[in-house]
């Protein structure tokens, strides 16, 4: 067998790829569109979902390197004239701005770095003005329109989220910066000196908030055209990656379908726009086909702690995370004195569109690492357990659950539940009790759904498994009974029923004094 090409796991640089051997999937088409068909751009996009690397390509076809893309479609299909272009790449990645006078330094120092590269002085002091001076510089110098790419513009803002009212503010002050400096774009002598222009970032900031002075960009964030412009579809996965799968295939001694179920399940479903189209994150299927495994990659490589923060801080309900129903609104208000939380939970990559209907957006999980993992950290921040010993007893749940050994399965939440720390959230109500079971069985990787729709109800919890349901309903100081009789009286059973599933129905009573389970019954439906 030939030897297969190389992943390119964290290369977020072009011409590596192309220099040194490594896999490319072709996005040309999508970046030929982009810059034959407009100018003044911007997308949004999870981290890790190759942004930079789009940064990267559009650098290199702007600086003409032809022999870079060579077989690719926009060399191939088109007559792209090759002419080079100043290129003002701006990555925030490393630009520190941890206040606003280090981002203003740190900036300044970037901005000569490339004017010293290109042969150039400036003489600003602040860096909106240095800004200016460098791309009317590089235009006076090769008499060709600049290009301007800004990479994870965001970084300044959202690192300081999460971190209470000091966080805030420096957010706020760094915000101000942005906006100044990005509104040299529009300014009336250098926005006719520019060729192209393209911003990334995670979040989707408004324009009043961020970009006031730069209300002409074109944002691509949910545009369906370019929904699959980053990250990998199921097609493009299938095509560029066969020989890896055939590998990944003998390694789990499966045969090649069930692999590609296992990773679609796992990896793929992040949805972007109405057009119903669904990519896989990059990071976490190239390092899944790099190690042969399926464990939890994109998770592991940055923690989301701000998000976690804010999800405490303002007492968001866990349990509607999954089909929470929200109106286009909820992606284009977005700014630091309007937090609104679905909304940022999809621009971060923790919830995905799953339906449309009208303007009614429908979220969830977009797959199985994203929903264990990261529901693996909610559950440690909202418990906080003394030691390590809370994920094994987790882990068991899922085990004793699937097996139908419920004795065990409240033995272990039991003892869970105890190990919670007394000074943590002393209202120790329904709601409460609910969120951490939802949480415990959801980190095992099972498939619970929480607020379940019937025709007569909402069931509070319902687990399924390939040959068995699990329905429960949750009481808080009245009585196990009480809970089993509102399942039977509302007929929560009847929607699996003719699923082939055997139904198990599950009443519990939590005691908020003692703080654990009181009581629990169990009936077959």
């Amino acid at each position: 067998m030939a030897p297969l090409l190389k992943l390119p796991i964290g290369i977020q640089a072009f011409e590596t790829l192309r220099e040194q051997g490594y896999v490319y999937v072709d996005k040309t088409r999508w970046i030929h569109r982009l810059a034959t068909e407009g100018m003044f751009y911007f997308m949004s996009r999870p981290r890790r979902f190759g942004k930079s690397l789009l940064v990267s390509t559009l650098k290199c076809l702007f600086e003409g390197r032809k022999e870079l893309f060579a077989g690719l479609w926009l060399a191939e299909r088109t007559d792209w004239p090759w002419r080079a272009h100043p290129v003002i790449a701006v990555d925030f990645n490393g630009i520190p701005a941890s206040d606003p006078e280090e981002l203003k330094s740190s900036l300044g120092r970037y901005l000569r770095v490339i004017a010293t590269r290109a042969g150039l002085t400036l003489d600003g002091e602040i860096p909106a003005v240095q800004f200016r001076e460098l791309i009317l510089a590089l235009y006076q110098q090769t008499q060709t329109p600049v290009v301007v790419l800004i990479d994870e513009y965001d970084k300044p803002l959202i690192e300081h989220l999460g971190r209470g009212e000091n966080g805030l503010a420096v957010a706020k002050a760094n915000r101000d910066i942005l906006r100044g400096f990005f509104g040299v774009l529009k300014d009336g002598e250098v926005s006719p000196r520019l060729r192209f222009v393209l911003l990334t970032g995670v979040s989707r900031f408004s324009k009043i908030s961020v970009f006031s002075e730069l209300n002409n960009l074109q944002d691509l964030s949910m545009n369906g055209q370019y929904a699959d412009l980053l990250g990998y579809t199921q097609a493009e996965l299938e095509q560029n990656f066969a020989d890896h799968l055939e590998r990944f295939s003998a390694a789990l001694d499966c045969p090649p379908e069930t692999v590609r179920a296992k990773l679609a399940l796992r990896y793929n479903g992040y949805r972007f726009s109405e057009r119903d189209i669904s990519v896989y994150n990059p990071f976490s299927i190239l390092n899944a086909l790099s190690e042969n495994q399926l464990r939890n990659y994109w998770f592991t490589s940055g923690t989301p702690t701000f998000l976690i923060n804010l999800l405490q801080e303002k007492r968001y309900d866990l349990t509607e995370m999954e089909g929470v129903e929200v109106m286009a609104s909820a992606f284009a208000t977005f700014d630091l004195e309007r937090l609104g939380l679905e909304g940022l939970l999809f621009q971060t990559g923790y919830l995905t569109i799953k339906s449309v209907q009208d303007d009614l957006y429908t979220l969830g999980y977009p797959n199985q690492e994203v929903k264990t993992a990261f529901t693996e950290a909610l559950l440690l921040a909202y418990t906080e357990p003394p030691d390590g010993r809370m994920s094994g007893q987790t882990r068991r749940l899922g085990i004793h659950l699937r097996q139908g050994k419920l004795e065990a399965f409240f033995e272990t939440l039991g003892a869970i539940f105890a190990a919670i720390p007394y000074t943590l959230n002393a209202r120790r109500d329904e709601a409460y009790f609910h969120t951490i079971f939802y949480l415990l069985l959801t980190a095992t990787g099972v498939e619970a759904t929480s607020e379940v729709l019937t025709g007569r109800g909402r069931i509070d919890l319902a687990v399924e498994f390939a040959d068995r349901v699990y329905v429960f309903e949750f009481k808080c100081g009245q009585s196990a009974e009480t809970a089993l009789r509102q399942i039977r009286e509302r007929g929560y059973a009847g929607r699996y029923a003719g699923s082939g599933k055997a139904v198990t129905l599950i009443g519990i009573n939590f005691d908020p004094e003692q703080r654990n389970l009181a009581e629990w019954r169990v009936e077959q439906a």
